[in-house]
């Protein structure tokens, strides 16, 4: 039997507990199904420009995140946002090279997309889209609860009733981001516009942000929860049509070079779960992410950490008991 932890998502939750399993000794490999790492703390580029298309920025507000920052900025991957007054923290070059510094010397298998998680009488079964079956004793999924749900009913693994009632009604909010690139300088504030009203709830400029090269802004508009919900499924056209109107006292006089979309189908959780993480000893499976630890990047961390810990100490126990 294959002693490994698998941790499913290498967005924050699943890179914090990767980590912090592996310094206490485990074997941990983590399955990606796309091709690159940090989940919605993506980086994007279209053509010359650089964007944020998911989280802007992160908060450290809990004192077990206060050693991981400093790694962050003494290994120059995390910066203060520029011109911000507040304690708001960006990647660097991009919000994704904080997660590509957590993944620095994981096992990630990327471009493995689990299909169905099995339980076997030592353990799980997984299938990997592309890569059949893997074989592990302990299994971790970061990924959105729905998501999660739906691997364990793809394996025939039901859960205690209560328990899968309760996690069945975890929803979340989508977002719609539009990415775009103009002619020149954007009137964005360097340290972005939240917005209270109308279709968008973020803009933020990469190029004032430092991420993008200057001359020519790359503005980031976040679409509110509502209207992502409303006009999730309209084209890419459609919604620029909406959206570029609405933010055009930001784009100031430039011109719109071009545009491109993305959707985040489970944005962030409409509540969050009321403890950090889930971890059920008993069939060996834990759950993190932001639904547990709460909607912002040092949320879905933070729950990454507690799984972990919840894990390592099963781990002891077990030891102990040989």
């Amino acid at each position: 039997m294959n002693k490994t932890i698998a941790i499913i998502g290498a967005g924050m939750a699943g890179l914090m507990a990767a980590r912090a399993l592996r310094e206490r000794g485990a074997s941990v490999v983590v399955l990606e199904k796309s091709r690159g790492v940090g989940g919605r703390m993506a980086t994007k580029r279209v053509g010359t420009a650089v964007f944020d298309q998911g989280a802007q920025f992160f908060t450290v507000r809990d004192a077990a995140m206060e050693s991981w920052l400093a790694d962050w900025e003494r290994s120059g991957v995390a910066a203060k946002w520029p011109g911000e007054v507040n304690e708001r923290w960006t990647g660097r070059p991009g919000m994704t090279a904080v997660a590509k510094r957590l993944s620095d010397g994981l096992d990630i298998k990327r471009e493995h997309k689990v299909t169905a998680a099995m339980r076997v009488a030592d353990g799980w079964e997984l299938m990997i889209e592309g890569h059949g079956l893997m074989r592990v004793e302990r299994l971790v999924s970061t990924a959105p609860v729905p998501q999660t749900l739906a691997l364990l009913v793809a394996g025939g693994v039901a859960l205690k009733e209560t328990l899968a009632a309760e996690l069945g009604r975890v929803s979340y909010h989508p977002c719609l981001a539009l990415l775009v690139v103009l002619d020149g300088a954007s009137a964005v504030p360097v340290e972005g516009v939240a917005i209270k009203q109308g279709p968008l709830r973020w803009v933020a400029d990469n190029a004032k942000k430092g991420i993008s090269p200057e001359g020519q802004g790359a503005v980031t508009l976040l679409a509110t929860p509502a209207f992502s919900a409303e006009h999730y499924g309209k084209t890419e056209s459609e919604v620029a049509e909406l959206l570029v109107p609405a933010a055009r006292e930001w784009l100031g006089s430039a011109g719109v070079v071009s545009v491109a979309l993305h959707r985040w189908r489970y944005s962030e959780p409409v509540t969050t779960w009321a403890e950090r993480c889930v971890w059920l000893p008993e069939i060996s499976l834990g759950l993190a992410g932001d639904a547990f630890g709460g909607p912002r990047v040092e949320g879905a961390a933070l729950s990454g950490l507690a799984l972990a810990a919840r894990i390592a100490d099963t781990l002891e126990h077990e030891e102990s008991a040989d």
